[in-house]
């Protein structure tokens, strides 16, 4: 007996804290931080056996940005370089990665 891979899907535990954000990259412009968050958000979904609307919209995004996953990287890895991306609300010097 074969099972399909949608029944062997899993839900990602972040999935629910992550959709509104993706929603929101859907409808924006690649700005520094939405580069990052699509990238940070490419990072957690590689790979993940399920979220598969997750995973099909970030491609979406990529390509409505006209990016290629390569591209995404490069530009995100120069971001983070330069730092203030993703500081802390109140804590000087601390990044938060929540």
């Amino acid at each position: 007996m074969t099972e399909s891979s949608a029944s062997k899907d899993q839900q990602h535990p972040l999935y629910n804290r992550d959709r509104p954000f993706i929603n929101i990259l859907l409808a924006q412009e690649a700005t520094d931080y939405n580069l990052a968050e699509l990238a940070r958000l490419r990072i957690r979904y590689q790979g993940f056996p399920g979220a598969r609307d997750i995973q099909n919209d970030l491609n979406k995004v990529l390509q409505r940005w006209g990016l290629t996953e390569a591209e995404l990287f490069t530009k995100t890895r120069q971001l983070h370089d330069i730092g203030g991306i993703y500081k802390s609300r109140g804590k000087k010097d601390e990044e938060d990665w929540n």
